[in-house]
């Protein structure tokens, strides 16, 4: 699948990237949650055979049938220090082919974009990541420690049969290192022309994924029944899905926040930081989820036919909650759901939360700085979740640093697991030299 548009005369990573990239996305690796994902075992030995081919020795691990990860060491100049962890999910989201501009799976490239499920999520950054450091190892650059390798199955799903069962049964893979780097930071944001702020991942909502249940007395629907297990889970889906936590300013969206203003030489306003997010177009949605905890009813289970009142009810919900802000959200989330409707996860995953500051910090600036001089590195908290939850199990600081210089003009934050997801091809390739730069000051 060789690039076909505007290739241009390049050498090293950037020459490969844009290809490596087309080639993960045409392996369809779509996970449904259910165990019937067509593809992670073909990426993963794709990944496998890209990194072996130039004397990277790969360890490829499956933790199920078909669910497989690949983990590879490259040794540093000093291996006295603790290694850095790369890491990347080889999985996606599913996509519908009729609801998109151009086939998800064909790593098309049109527009001056790479079009295809996992463009963005995350496909651009394992190939960033394989283009980089097989150019590394091919010119006998060693980066400056050693750096672990990972590339993971099932994030999209929680991780169960990837980061987490790895962190389980594999931790001396891992247990060394004291900093990660991985997805959904290091993308910019345009200010004005020649100002971007790029935002690094230091801090991710932690996941309540609950299946409710409410229980009562089965009859004839034609009766009166004061016991309606529907009505009582009705009616507490409801309040879950009408109630607005209170504003919450964690570290980390302070800092953000007053960062955003800094740059639009506003004031911040701590009595009102929500208006703030007209200034940050499409990525404002994604920001504003981070001022508070949150609930989405997501799912309905109950009755079999219009005139049985069933004995059961349930619903699944998708709850988030802040660094720091556990114990408030489930005290809320009981409080509404009241007595008569029980709780239980589906998925439960810690909030992650680290500071801006350090040497790896100052490294992404620099680098980012090197190849775009108009840019501002600033901290920001992701409301999503990413595998960065099962490694800070091990104690590594997690960072969200897949660079990226956008167009002002493109819906980034829309592009995760939406329609027409797609990369800027020049975005890559930027990709691939700051992440270059950014290991040899790592």
């Amino acid at each position: 699948m060789p690039e076909t548009e505007g290739s241009g005369a390049l050498s090293g990573a950037e020459a490969e990237v844009v290809d490596l990239c087309r080639e993960l996305i045409a392996i369809d690796t779509s996970n449904y949650g259910d165990m019937s994902g067509p593809g992670e075992r073909e990426a993963a030995e794709y990944v496998a055979g890209k990194l072996d081919e130039v004397g990277i020795e790969p360890r490829v691990l499956e933790s199920a049938p078909g669910r497989t990860s690949v983990i590879a060491r490259i040794p540093g100049e000093d291996s006295s220090r603790a290694p850095l962890l790369v890491h990347g999910h080889l999985d996606v989201v599913p996509a519908d082919a009729a609801d998109w501009t151009r086939d998800p799976f064909s790593g098309e490239i049109a527009d001056g974009c790479v079009w295809g499920r996992g463009a963005v999520d995350m496909k651009d950054m394992d190939a960033m990541a394989l283009a980089v450091f097989r150019e590394r190892v091919r010119s006998g650059r060693r980066p400056p420690r050693d750096v672990v390798l990972a590339f993971l199955a099932d994030e999209e799903a929680g991780g169960t049969y990837g980061a987490q069962w790895l962190v389980a049964n594999h931790p001396e893979l891992f247990a060394d290192c004291s900093e990660a780097i991985s997805e959904v930071g290091g993308f910019s944001f345009t200010v004005e022309e020649n100002r971007r702020l790029y935002l690094i991942e230091t801090a991710e909502k932690g996941i309540a994924w609950m299946r409710l249940k409410a229980r009562g007395t089965a009859g004839h629907g034609s009766m009166v029944n004061d016991d309606n297990a529907v009505t009582e889970l009705a009616e507490a889906v409801a309040r879950l899905g009408r109630h607005e936590f209170p504003v919450r300013l964690t570290k980390t969206v302070r800092t953000f926040l007053e960062e955003v203003c800094d740059a639009f030489g506003i004031p911040f306003d701590e009595e009102d930081p929500e208006a703030v997010l007209s200034r940050l177009g499409p990525i404002a949605g994604m920001i504003g989820a981070t001022l508070r905890n949150t609930l989405n009813p997501t799912v309905l289970e109950g009755g079999y036919k219009a005139n049985v009142i069933p004995g059961s009810a349930g619903a699944q919900v998708d709850g988030r909650f802040l660094p720091g802000m556990e114990e408030e959200f489930f005290a809320e989330v009981d409080r509404l759901l009241g007595p008569d409707v029980e709780r239980e996860f589906i998925h439960h995953l810690p909030s992650v939360e680290t500071d801006f500051e350090g040497g790896l910090v100052s490294a992404m600036a620099r680098a980012l700085e090197e190849e775009d001089p108009g840019s501002r590195a600033v901290p920001y908290c992701l409301s999503g979740g990413t595998d960065a939850k099962s490694f800070q199990r091990l104690g590594i600081r997690n960072y969200g640093f897949a660079p990226l210089r956008l167009p002002p003009e493109l819906n980034f934050s829309g592009m995760f697991h939406g329609v027409d997801e797609r990369v800027p091809v020049d975005a890559l390739r930027f990709g691939a030299r700051v992440l270059d730069r950014f290991i040899d000051m790592s």
